[in-house]
């Protein structure tokens, strides 16, 4: 099978093409010119450089392929220029859906986001049933994973064979960027954690989310979206984990919603606006945050064979691999 992949520079996106290596697949990367490419290191692949917002720099190169596997996206909870965003996760997914499409591609799987979930502010688990709207969606990164989303999932009634995954928060190894859920581990190992929110995460091993791939690839429905989770998590139970991992001190001060929010509005004012970095924290982070995100996985369990597994392994080799790389 010869398998073209998006974003596997990317912290998903590499362990999905080294499960695929692993399983055989001969691979095509698309890859950003400038994109730091040491999750590629071991890899035997034929590399394609082009970019999701220029379709037209890698069309040639979905010919011949059985699959596509499209992880990439613009992930972050910040930024200056949101039609950026738009234009990567939602024009560049829906044009590379239509280039698939006219090259013969066998089967597709969109990575999407568990951030595209009806969460309720109850706590309940959300799963791919619950009711959400784009009105729901908070920020241009939630906004821009639901746009793309509901272009992949009509592709996948309509004809072609798109399966949608949506993983929670992915942990483990090569997070070089690092995301924003790798940014905990990064900041709690730093002692630059004093105090945590009310709040909650699923946490999934990026190993188990890349194989969820896979297996959605193979058994998965065409129009149909997958949940590939972990455990649910309070933010709290998180770094006690870390805790206990490394022996430092988990923060005891829990900080109230209205001043994480305050928070959030001065660090964009003056770190985003007026010093031009991506600030630590930010508003959209904070109301997200007021609904914890926990799923349940059992559509993925009944239909791909998913399996729930303990993240403290995952969190292990998290810890190692920053300390490991120097971000500490």
């Amino acid at each position: 099978m010869l398998a073209f992949v998006t974003g596997a520079t990317g912290f998903v996106g590499s362990h999905v093409a080294h499960a695929l290596a692993k399983q055989g697949a001969r691979l095509r990367l698309l890859v950003r010119p400038a994109s730091d490419r040491r999750n590629l290191d071991g890899l035997d692949a034929e590399l394609v450089a082009g970019d999701l917002r220029q379709p037209s720099s890698f069309e040639s190169a979905l010919q011949r392929c059985d699959a596509l596997f499209h992880v990439a996206a613009d992930y972050r909870l910040w930024v200056r220029d949101p039609q950026q965003m738009y234009h990567a996760n939602v024009d560049g997914t829906r044009a590379i859906l239509e280039i698939a499409r006219k090259a013969g591609v066998r089967r597709t799987v969109y990575t999407s986001s568990v951030a595209t979930m009806g969460f309720t502010g109850n706590g309940h688990p959300a799963d791919e049933n619950s009711p959400v709207s784009l009105e729901n969606m908070i920020g241009p990164y939630k906004r821009s994973k639901f746009m793309a989303e509901q272009i992949a999932l009509e592709a996948g009634k309509s004809g072609m064979e798109v399966v949608v995954v949506n993983p929670t928060t992915p942990v483990g190894e090569r997070d070089i960027k690092p995301t924003p859920t790798g940014r905990i581990v990064v900041d709690f190992l730093r002692r630059k954690f004093p105090a945590y929110v009310d709040t909650g995460l699923n946490l999934v091993d990026v190993r188990e989310c890349a194989d969820g791939h896979i297996e959605a690839f193979e058994r998965g429905k065409s129009g149909e979206r997958y949940i590939l989770g972990g455990e649910n998590l309070t933010l709290k139970q998180i770094l006690d984990q870390l805790a206990a991992i490394t022996g430092l001190k988990s923060p005891w001060l829990k900080v109230p919603y209205v001043v994480a929010l305050a928070t959030g509005v001065v660090d964009e004012m003056v770190t985003g606006r007026i010093r031009g970095k991506e600030p630590r924290a930010t508003i959209d982070a904070v109301r997200m945050g007021r609904k914890k995100m926990f799923v349940s996985c059992e559509k993925a369990e009944r239909e791909l064979g998913w399996r729930v597994c303990p993240i403290d392994g995952a969190l292990r080799r998290a810890v190692e691999w920053f300390f490991r790389n120097g971000y500490v």
